[in-house]
């Protein structure tokens, strides 16, 4: 049991897998083809390098502004819960249109420059390309070019033209060319060296692409791969796939350069801010303190005061203290005031000066983080509308911190008053004590006490000053550069493998598909296993498919496959006859629906059985479609089945003529088309027929009508012996086998098989093989299989 399941198994995948083997010249012709398509699109494809850079973000905590540092060692820094996302929003900046934009501006990047080449056109850059095209401007609200602009140059002539033009534009080197959608200016590159590209020979016809400056900045944004070498890394990475590698590391190593340009001008913003803000209070503060001295020199002189007498050294050693720290408070309020001051003066897109001296921690950190809000909605406005909700959001806080910074200078106003006041109180004390003191000494240290306050602020102001100076001096880019834009050493696309991979599955996937398709939607019988599948009726024969030069009648003593085929045939039809009738064995050959082969069964099947000693007849009994005329076109007109069956004719004799093939073998036609063929076949007529060719031929092959479309057949099927019943590879549907395999249950008798036309793959083992045949061998080889192949 395990066996036979075993043996249905094998048997299974070989039906599966036996289509795809007979056809196995269509897998080497398609992975040959589609490989060769593959090398030849390989060939055509300009090849794409992939062009990388690498820049480190630096931490913003440890670039920042030395004001900035001072914060952060106070606890207060303005930059600090950014964290990651700090080179994330670096990343958004690198591909931002405005960089890019200004990318472009330096570049010439809006004109490409193409050599037409045997299998591709290759760019031209910089010292690449004899030309350089500058875009003098662009013009608005016209339509962009969708065809290149062919260049001729001959001399200093240039002549461009396009399908896109009306004309051809005959110019000269260094004029300005007008077209449609800009002005541009062709000049002579003095860098051009021809040695640059081997493989450009001709220089003189070229042709540019023209894009206007969106356009080109909407394909870099969409070539342009910025991404993070690592998560954990503030390293980005810059990839961009490109032609000519020259242009694409130009591209990377300027995006980089302006990136770095753009973060140095953003970040001295603040300083620039501060330092204006300290150069006009130093120079006021300069001023005031010039009149202080002025007046203390006039007061000396006008009392001749050379020197204060120490007398009153103990006693002013209180008043001393308290006068000194009644110096500082007044040196904090004095600061604090301009600062209220300077804020009242200023609106909110002002960047407030970072630390000018304040002691005071909460103002310090709330100047730093107004800052801040106001850098970041710069930003935002850069690539958004003040109607923003992200920069109406930032306003409002803006416009609350600015409160808070105010009321805390306010508060600290207050705080510092009441801090004087308190000391003043001392200091009146200590004042009590020197009343002996001539006036004219309180006068001047009141003088000295200004002057002390105006140097005090001053010496304040100078040192921020230089403190803004070293952090403008300083500034340093915010990316390094850790690689040069370079190019990898194998280009990216076209992927050769990949693409002859695709090319060898694609070539035996095509004729696999086919093959399945065929097969899963195939409704024809194609070998004898397959009718096997649909019925029990044995197969007794295989006839070979004849081409179109081969003869279709077999010829005595012949040795091709086609007789031998018919003899095999003719021997399986002696052992179905019946064994008691040495004469008038009769065979009948039918099928489901015409042109299966019938006539050409019956035909070929007499003349391999007629021989001396064995006589047969063939009669045309289809009488609605005569075949067997075909075979002798001048017998059309005969006398023959239709005739006597009428009563036409009435001696068997005169319609029984020789088949001119063999001299055994003889023929009844089918003579005219009748209007009424089963009236003709009910007469009885039919029965007459056959008595009368009682004796006379060993064998009578019928070759009758088809099956499904009309019932003649049914009428004088019960006069055979035995049924040939005639399928045809590739053409009759399965149905017609079910069909065949049901009437032959209960209207018909010893009925078999005859499949006909098979081609040399569907045979059975015997026939596919042959045995001593040369002309058997000689169907089998390669160059008459391809041969089939093509004439299919």
């Amino acid at each position: 049991m395990r066996k036979e399941y075993q043996n249905s198994t094998e048997d299974s995948l070989k039906e599966i897998i036996q289509p795809y083997i007979k056809k196995w010249y269509w897998f080497v012709i398609g992975v040959l083809l589609m490989a060769a398509l593959g090398f030849i699109y390989i060939k055509m494809t300009a090849p794409v390098f992939e062009v990388l850079t690498k820049i480190l973000i630096k931490d913003a905590k440890k670039t920042g502004s030395p004001a900035s540092d001072i914060a952060e060692m106070q606890g207060l820094s303005a930059f600090s819960g950014f964290g990651s996302n700090t080179v994330e929003n670096e990343m958004e900046v690198l591909s931002s249109k405005k960089i890019l934009s200004e990318v472009i501006s330096e570049l010439p990047l809006q004109c490409s420059v193409f050599s037409i080449g045997s299998f591709h056109d290759t760019e031209l850059y910089r010292m690449q390309s004899p030309i350089i095209i500058q875009v003098i401007n662009e013009k608005p609200f016209t339509q962009q070019p969708n065809k290149r602009i062919n260049l001729t140059i001959d001399g200093d002539a240039l002549e461009l033209s396009s399908e896109e033009l009306e004309k051809p534009i005959k110019t000269f080197f260094n004029k300005t060319i007008s077209l449609p959608y800009a002005n541009l200016m062709i000049i002579k590159n003095p860098l051009f060296n021809p040695k640059q590209l081997k493989k450009v020979n001709n220089y003189n016809s070229l042709y540019f692409i023209y894009k206007n400056k969106e356009t080109v900045i909407d394909d870099l944004q969409e070539t342009l791969s910025v991404g993070l070498s690592s998560k954990e890394a503030t390293v980005i990475s810059l990839s961009l796939k490109y032609q000519n590698v020259d242009k694409a590391k130009d591209i990377l190593n300027t995006l980089v350069k302006k990136y770095n340009n753009e973060a140095i001008v953003e970040k001295n913003t603040e300083s620039e801010k501060t330092k204006e803000f300290i150069d006009e209070r130093v120079e006021l503060i300069s001023k005031e303190l010039g009149d202080v001295e002025v007046k203390k020199e006039n007061f000396k002189t006008d009392n001749n005061i050379v020197d204060i007498p120490s007398e009153a050294g103990v006693n002013l050693q209180t008043n001393t203290e308290a006068e000194k720290k009644r110096l500082e408070l007044y040196t904090q309020l004095e600061l604090n005031n301009m600062y209220i001051s300077y804020l009242n003066n200023k609106s909110y897109d002002d960047i407030l000066p970072a630390n000018i001296g304040l002691d005071n921690g909460t103002a310090i950190s709330n100047i730093a983080s107004y800052n801040q809000l106001i850098i970041k909605r710069n930003r935002l406005l850069e690539n958004a509308t003040p109607k923003n909700p992200l920069v109406k959001e930032l306003n409002d806080e803006i416009k609350v911190l600015r409160s808070t910074i105010k009321e805390g200078l306010d508060k600290n106003k207050s705080n510092i008053q009441l801090a004087i006041n308190n000391v003043s109180s001392i200091e009146r004390k200590s004042n009590s004590e020197l009343r002996k003191i001539p006036s004219f000494e309180r006068v001047f240290r009141n003088i000295e006490r200004q002057q002390q306050i105006k140097e005090e602020l001053y010496l304040v102001l100078l040192k921020k000053r230089e403190e803004t100076a070293i952090t403008l001096a300083m500034s340093s880019d915010k990316a390094r550069i850790l690689d040069l834009a370079y190019a990898k050493r194998k280009p990216v696309a076209p992927q050769k493998m990949i693409i002859i991979g695709l090319a060898v599955l694609l070539g035996a996937g095509i004729p696999f598909l086919i093959i399945f398709f065929k097969q899963f939607f195939n409704t024809r019988i194609s070998d004898n296993k397959s009718i096997g599948k649909l019925s029990n009726i044995p197969v007794i024969a295989e006839i070979p498919h004849l081409t179109v030069k081969e003869n279709n009648l077999i010829k005595p003593n012949d040795i091709s496959p086609l007789a031998e085929s018919f003899r095999i045939l003719a021997t399986n039809v002696n052992m179905l006859l019946p064994v008691s009738k040495e004469k008038d064995k009769i065979i009948l050959v039918t099928s489901s629906v015409k042109g299966e082969g019938k006539t050409f069964i019956s035909i070929n099947l007499a003349l391999s059985i007629a021989k001396p000693g064995k006589k047969v007849l063939v009669i045309g009994s289809d009488i609605r479609n005569p075949q067997l005329q075909r075979y002798k076109p001048e017998m059309k007109n005969a006398y023959g089945l239709t005739e006597f069956l009428h009563g036409s004719v009435d001696k068997v004799e005169d319609i029984i003529y020789p088949s001119g093939f063999n001299t055994n073998c003889d023929f009844i036609f089918s003579g005219i088309i009748p209007p009424n063929p089963v009236e003709l076949f009910e007469n009885g007529n039919y029965t007459v027929l056959l008595e009368k060719l009682a004796g006379k031929y060993d064998y009578i092959i019928i070759d009758s009508a088809p099956l499904m479309p009309v019932t003649d057949t049914f009428i004088i099927v019960k006069y055979a012996d035995a049924i040939l019943y005639v399928a045809r590879s590739e053409k009759t549907e399965k149905a017609f086998i079910e069909y065949a395999d049901n009437v032959a249950k209960d209207k018909l008798k010893n009925v078999n098989f005859v499949l006909n036309d098979v081609k040399v793959e569907n045979f059975g083992y015997g026939n596919k093989h042959g045995y001593g045949y040369k002309s058997t061998d000689r169907q089998n080889t390669l160059g008459n299989r391809l041969k089939s192949f093509f004439n299919r």
